[in-house]
């Protein structure tokens, strides 16, 4: 088995586990990381490309494990969180990293958020460098170990 069925079957098993755990964490501040993790996905590369923030919004709305949530919140907050990241990369970074980082001292749903990350990243069949990196940062941001997450 290559590195890519595996980092497939790995994304399908988190996927599947997430859905279970998620319903437990239907929170403000779980919602509001989740976005955060989602836009800083759209813009791995360090720029906010309308076509990947359309297809990452697409992703959001189609997730099952995000369904616990109100559409139009998620949509808002994803939007809000992009438009940060648009208007000034580098700090509208720190400040999505600063979000993640409330998640600290909960574990449970730390993890939750990482592993939202990487379905949403591997969702278009391309776990990209860039985005492997981000969800690296945000393992550092939640005091996880990112060799948890095969990163």
């Amino acid at each position: 088995m290559g590195i890519w069925d595996n980092i497939k079957s790995s994304v399908s098993n988190m996927s599947s586990s997430l859905k279970t755990s998620v319903a437990k964490f239907k929170n403000k501040e779980f919602s509001d990381a989740c976005m955060a993790m989602c836009a800083l996905i759209a813009a791995a590369d360090g720029t906010v490309d309308a076509t990947e923030r359309q297809k990452t919004a697409a992703l959001i709305m189609n997730n099952d494990i995000l369904k616990i949530f109100p559409a139009d919140d998620l949509r808002s907050k994803f939007d809000e969180y992009c438009n940060k990241l648009g208007t000034d990369y580098d700090f509208g970074k720190i400040s999505l990293i600063q979000v993640l980082g409330k998640l600290q001292n909960k574990p449970d749903q730390a993890r939750a958020v990482i592993q939202i990350g990487i379905v949403i990243g591997g969702a278009d069949g391309n776990f990209d460098q860039a985005e492997r990196k981000i969800v690296k940062e945000a393992c550092h941001a939640v005091k996880l170990n990112p060799a948890e997450f095969d990163l």
